[in-house]
């Protein structure tokens, strides 16, 4: 027996109590998080492959495209933070 995906899209479906959007489905946290970052067409691509192929070595360049843009994504927000500390120490003193 196999185990289900790591973020089962049915389960969006399912959940319909809670916290909900507009279409009355709840949202899944891990791609609402991901969705912030601007990688979701990438990790959908990725889970789109998986699906597919149901191996992770098939879909190695999905797995490095995705990885490059969540690397992307913590430097660029890296930086943003250090220069928000950096002139924030500037302007209290």
């Amino acid at each position: 027996m196999t185990s289900p995906p790591a973020h089962d899209r049915s389960a969006k479906k399912k959940m319909t109590t809670g916290a909900s959007d507009d279409d009355g489905e709840a949202e899944d946290p891990v791609e609402r998080m991901i969705s912030r970052t601007g990688c979701a067409e990438l990790h959908e691509a990725l889970q789109d492959c998986m699906a597919e192929h149901q191996d992770w070595r098939v879909c190695q360049s999905h797995v490095g495209a995705f990885k490059k843009c969540m690397s992307d994504y913590h430097k660029a927000r890296q930086e943003l933070l250090s220069q928000g500390r950096r002139t924030g120490k500037t302007t209290s003193t």
